[in-house]
């Protein structure tokens, strides 16, 4: 039997959660476009110290789990209370939600770079000769040929790291975001009925099953020329 009474009662507070869950994950993905995308051109095109560094980046946050990271952001950040006040950057780390947003930010710019990197090494080399051959610069190349056609073969990938961050933002309850798991967990302690994780679990799936149908719906029709060809 549904408990009617228990989404009645904290109903718009798991409302008011998964918005906040929908803040961090879409939030933190588009943030990290501002990084992975340069990040991704380095790691291809640039000298190998800047590639090295970049490397080194997406090796640590790769490797290490999210919830670590959001640790060490979150509670290590205090060691470094003064001199972060000092810099007026102690706001941003005291702060749960913004830095959960930090931590997802770049956790999810090192997965997109490497996304990202891939797509542009799998653009045909003949479509970077001929940009050279007409005499382009690189920048010019990168915006109108390059990244064009990386973004078609990053889109799939890149919508399933979104996916992997509406799931993953759930951590941002273990530092006392009130996203939507938090205030299941919330519901659960008050009333001890196991319909409110239900509730939340049925959301998370219904959120990603919306972005599947969205992400495919949108490859079909930007990459609708690769099947032709094929």
């Amino acid at each position: 039997m549904i408990n009617w009474d228990l989404f009645e009662r904290f109903g718009p507070r798991m409302l008011e959660g998964f918005a906040i869950t929908l803040e961090l994950a879409l939030g933190s993905v588009a943030l990290a476009l501002l990084i992975s995308v340069p990040a991704a051109l380095g790691r291809v095109f640039g000298s190998k110290p800047v590639s090295g560094a970049l490397f080194a980046y997406t090796y640590l946050f790769r490797g290490t789990p999210l919830l670590a990271q959001l640790f060490l952001l979150y509670y290590g950040s205090a060691q470094f209370q003064p001199a972060l006040s000092s810099a007026g950057l102690w706001w941003l780390f005291r702060d749960p939600f913004f830095c959960s947003l930090l931590a997802f930010t770049l956790n999810t710019a090192a997965y997109q770079t490497e996304i990202f990197a891939g797509a542009i090494r799998g653009v045909p080399v003949g479509q970077i000769e001929a940009a050279r051959a007409a005499a382009m610069p690189p920048m010019l190349a990168a915006r109108r040929i390059i990244l064009p056609l990386a973004a078609g073969l990053a889109l799939r990938p890149f919508g399933n790291e979104l996916i992997m961050m509406v799931k993953a933002s759930a951590l941002a309850s273990v530092v006392t975001v009130y996203d939507l798991l938090a205030t299941a967990k919330l519901a659960f302690q008050r009333t001890y009925d196991f319909q409110a994780y239900l509730a939340a679990a049925l959301v998370y799936i219904a959120t990603v099953e919306t972005i599947r149908r969205l992400w495919n719906a949108l490859d079909k029709r930007l990459n609708r020329h690769r099947a032709v060809c094929q």
